[in-house]
């Protein structure tokens, strides 16, 4: 049995902690050929599909040195699985910002629906004034606030 077998919950960690090791292929193998990632925020793009995902997070993974999503709660009924996160890592708009980048550290929600062992569905509820205020002065990267970095995963 693997991971993605044991039920909705473990599907989920495994997806996040493919995020957070910045490993492509593995957080793309949590999700269907048809999956939809939704974002609310104006900052955000929604798109549908594996493969359009897999290029998507390549860039996202690329964007957000040390990226790590920190799972405060997860609730789980049935196939849907909620996740409140603190995500930190830092951003770099282009090459032309120092290879660290700007660090900042924002708390944003995910809803996901998984079927038989894949996420099927993810929404991505976040504030981008937060994220914004945050790399646009250093000196506010530390401290917390909700939300999810505009070019989201």
């Amino acid at each position: 049995m693997t991971e993605h077998d044991e039920g909705p919950a473990a599907t989920v960690r495994a997806y996040i902690a493919a995020l957070n090791r910045g490993n492509i292929d593995d957080a793309v193998a949590c999700v269907s050929d048809g999956f939809v990632n939704e974002h609310t925020s104006t900052l955000g793009k929604t798109i549908v599909g594996r493969e359009a995902y897999r290029e998507r997070v390549g860039q996202f993974l690329a964007s957000f040195p040390g990226l790590h999503y920190e799972v405060e709660h997860m609730i789980v009924d049935g196939c849907q699985v909620a996740v409140a996160y603190r995500m930190s890592a830092a951003w770099r708009e282009s090459d032309a910002i120092a290879a660290v980048g700007r660090p900042f550290s924002i708390r944003g929600m995910f809803r996901f629906q998984v079927e038989a062992g894949q996420i099927v569905h993810r929404v991505d509820y976040w504030d981008s004034a937060d994220f914004q205020r945050q790399v646009s002065d250093p000196e506010l990267s530390t401290e917390p606030g909700p939300g999810l970095p505009g070019v989201g995963v």
